[in-house]
C-alpha cells in the first residue's frame, strides 16, 4: 500500500520471521500502538479525497478507505499472531473461540471521514479469554492515540484520567446516536435530554477518548457493534471510568451495543437509573 505512505517498519522488540505469541503485555501494548499510528496513515492517504461510497445492508456507509485500513491490519497480525483471532468489521470474525482475538473498527466514524470531518478513529480492542486486555483509540487527522492497560491509560504516551465528577446535575454529557435512540427508546432519550449541566449530540468514538482523558465526564452511547465498543473498555477502565451495557453488565461480544461510558461509579449509578 505504497499509495499510503503506511511504514512497513519492523517492531522493535520483533526479530524477523519471530511469531510473537508469547510476548509481554507491555511488548504487545507497544506492537497494538504502533500498528494503530499505521493504520492512520493508510487512513489519512485517503482523507479528504474523492472516494468511491458503499452503502451496506444496515444502509451505513463503506468507503475504499474501510477496507484498505483494515486490509493493512490483518495483514499484519496473520503474519505476527498466526494463531490468534481477528473480528473486524468489514471482513468479519475467524477464530474467536481462541484464546487471544484482536478485535478491530478500521475507521470508526465512516460519515465523518467521508464528510471531511477530523474525528474519525481507528479502534483496536486485545481479547484474552474473551475479556478486553488492552484498548487502543486512534485519532489519526489530530495526532493522537489513547491506550490502556491496566491501570494506566496513555494519550500519547502521557498519563491520563477521568474527571471526579460525581453528580450528573453537574456533569459534562455526551449523547450518541440520538435518531436511533428516539425511535426505539424514546423514553431514555427524554430523560438524557434534562440531564446534565452541559449535553452534546455526538457519534463515534472520540467523545470517549475525551472522557478517559478528563475533558467530559460521561457519554451514553446506542446501537454499537462489538468492535464498536469492545477497544472503550480497556482504555476507560485504566484511565478510573466505568463502562457497562444499560443494565450495569460487563460488555461482551454478546452485549447488545447500548452502553454507559461514565468518569465515577456515583455517574455511572445516575445514568444506569435513567437507562433502566
Amino acid at each position: 500500500m505504497s499509495q499510503t505512505g503506511a511504514s512497513s517498519r519492523p517492531l522493535h522488540f520483533a526479530k524477523s520471521g519471530v511469531v510473537l505469541s508469547n510476548i509481554s503485555d507491555t511488548a504487545l501494548l507497544t506492537y497494538a500502538t504502533l500498528l494503530a499510528e499505521d493504520a492512520g496513515k493508510v487512513a489519512m492517504g485517503y482523507f479528504r479525497r474523492t472516494l468511491g461510497i458503499e452503502v451496506k445492508a444496515d444502509l451505513s456507509p463503506v468507503t475504499i478507505a474501510d477496507k484498505a485500513v483494515e486490509a493493512f491490519v490483518r495483514e499484519r497480525l496473520v503474519r505476527d499472531f498466526p494463531e490468534d483471532g481477528i473480528f473486524g468489521e468489514e471482513e468479519g470474525a475467524s477464530g474467536l473461540d481462541r484464546d487471544r482475538v484482536w478485535v478491530l473498527d478500521p475507521i470508526d466514524g465512516t460519515r465523518s471521514f467521508l464528510s471531511g470531518y477530523p474525528t474519525f478513529g481507528f479502534l483496536l480492542a486485545i481479547l484474552e479469554h474473551g475479556k478486553p486486555k488492552i484498548g487502543v483509540i486512534g485519532i489519526p487527522a489530530m495526532n493522537e492515540v489513547y491506550t490502556g492497560l491496566g491501570t494506566e491509560a496513555r494519550c500519547n504516551g502521557k498519563p491520563i484520567a477521568v474527571s471526579q465528577q460525581t453528580s450528573l446535575n453537574d456533569a459534562i454529557l455526551y449523547i450518541h446516536e440520538a435518531e436511533h435512540m428516539r425511535t426505539d427508546d424514546e423514553a431514555v432519550l427524554e430523560r438524557l435530554t434534562k440531564s446534565g449541566s452541559t449535553r452534546r449530540f455526538a457519534y463515534d468514538c472520540y467523545a470517549h477518548a475525551l472522557l478517559a482523558a478528563g475533558h467530559i465526564d460521561a457519554v451514553v452511547d446506542y446501537n454499537l457493534q462489538p468492535y464498536d465498543y469492545l477497544p472503550l473498555c480497556a482504555l476507560i477502565e485504566a484511565a478510573g471510568g466505568v463502562i457497562t451495557d444499560w443494565q450495569g453488565q460487563p460488555l461482551t461480544l454478546e452485549s447488545d451495543g447500548r452502553v454507559i461510558s461514565a468518569a465515577t461509579p456515583e455517574l455511572h449509578a445516575e445514568l444506569l437509573e435513567i437507562t433502566r
